[in-house]
């Protein structure tokens, strides 16, 4: 077995990348990538304290018409927790009981590794492929993601630059490598709520005005709503409640205001502008005094069955024998983004359970794999 892989995997581990910081691994990425014939774009975006390096890296094939394929990915990571809870450094790659650890292992550097393996395998057996092959990298997907790919995109998207297809190396493996992969996420919309009312001496509760009892009619019919009825890849939907609070602490003080937070995770059914309506229909008719604080932190979307997912879908089987299963579930991630410009992105990589965890793993016997899966892929999508 190469170790290739595996070796690119502990160089970037041992990279201190935590949000917004690359720490390295973009310039080690950039060194594989440069004598292959890639160009290299770098933006860095965000304000002094909260500076972000995005990487866009290009190669054009023999026909570079199309299709233009993407690998895109994060090379930031989460902060590590209490160190003392790991059981070695989470910035020194350690193997233990044939897993590798480390802050990053699973979520993504593996992913990004592989990648990179795979397209220099690629491009060894046909040089003058066709279309064009390129990197989106950024150190913001962990963080805030407001300086990272979406600004690769709107710079891409102000060039007239559309991809055809775009694989994000999100961790999606459940049980087996490769049994699931994603093909949409949903969107997330918050809001903060702020119904007023009178503060006031409890003893004399006609002289003040308590939000809890006035907002509490409007947050039950609000939890009851069925939203949409989801469709043939989303579930439904869902509004919760996440905090809420009121009063100053003393038992016998009427509050003047209750706050409430809340989201959405909602699917392709139904919109932001829709959503937020029917939400402040619901307020309004119940007479509340309230402020309400929107913030949308992505769209959902969706690639249909499709070449790209067809692609993916066959080289997981004739790597691993393993029938792999569409899904929009989790979180939101860049591809939220990417899609913008790219009508097919599909999320794919390692086993998932150790992510954003304390001694975060990835299984050693999975890198090659994987690197073989996004291999097959570029020789379904570009030869």
């Amino acid at each position: 077995m190469s170790n290739r892989t595996l070796h690119l995997t502990e160089q970037l581990i041992a990279c201190r990348s935590v949000t917004p910081d690359d720490g390295g691994c973009q310039d080690l990425i950039r060194e594989r990538l440069a004598p292959l014939g890639f160009s290299f774009e770098t933006l860095v975006s965000g304000p002094d304290d909260f500076r972000v390096t995005n990487l866009w890296a290009l190669r054009r094939g023999s026909d570079a018409k199309a299709p233009l394929l993407a690998f895109a990915g994060h090379t930031d990571v989460v902060p590590t927790g209490p160190l003392e809870q790991w059981r070695s450094d989470p910035f020194v790659p350690t193997h233990r009981d044939g897993r590798l650890h480390g802050r990053g292992a699973a979520d993504m550097k593996s992913s990004l590794a592989a990648m990179v393996v795979a397209t220099e395998e690629f491009l060894a057996a046909q040089p003058a492929h066709r279309g064009s092959l390129a990197f989106l990298l950024t150190s913001d997907e962990e963080g805030p993601a407001v300086d990272g790919t979406v600004k690769v995109v709107e710079w891409l998207r102000a060039q007239g630059v559309r991809m055809d297809a775009c694989i994000v190396g999100e961790p999606t493996s459940v049980d087996k490598l490769g049994d699931m992969v994603k093909n949409g996420r949903r969107g997330s919309l918050s809001g903060k709520l702020t119904v007023k009312g009178v503060q006031g001496h409890i003893a004399y509760p006609h002289l003040a005005k308590n939000p809890i009892h006035l907002a509490a009619p409007a947050l039950a019919e609000l939890a009851g709503i069925e939203w949409d009825r989801g469709n043939a890849y989303f579930p439904p939907t869902s509004w919760q409640m996440s905090n809420i609070h009121a009063g100053t602490g003393a038992s016998n003080v009427i509050p003047g205001a209750l706050v409430v937070d809340f989201n959405f995770r909602f699917c392709t059914e139904s919109t932001p502008e829709s959503l937020k309506a029917r939400v402040h229909a619901v307020l309004d008719r119940h007479g509340l005094d309230y402020t309400l604080d929107w913030t949308l932190g992505g769209e959902p979307f969706l690639t249909p069955v499709g070449t790209l997912s067809e692609a993916l879908a066959a080289a997981i089987r004739a790597e691993t024998g393993v029938a792999t299963e569409l899904s929009t579930t989790g979180g939101t991630s860049d591809g939220r983004f990417i899609s913008k410009i790219c009508p097919q992105v599909i999320e794919f990589g390692p086993l998932n359970a150790s992510i954003h965890k304390i001694d975060e793993w990835v299984e050693v016997a999975s890198l090659e794999p994987l690197k073989n899966i996004y291999r097959r892929t570029l020789e379904a999508l570009l030869t």
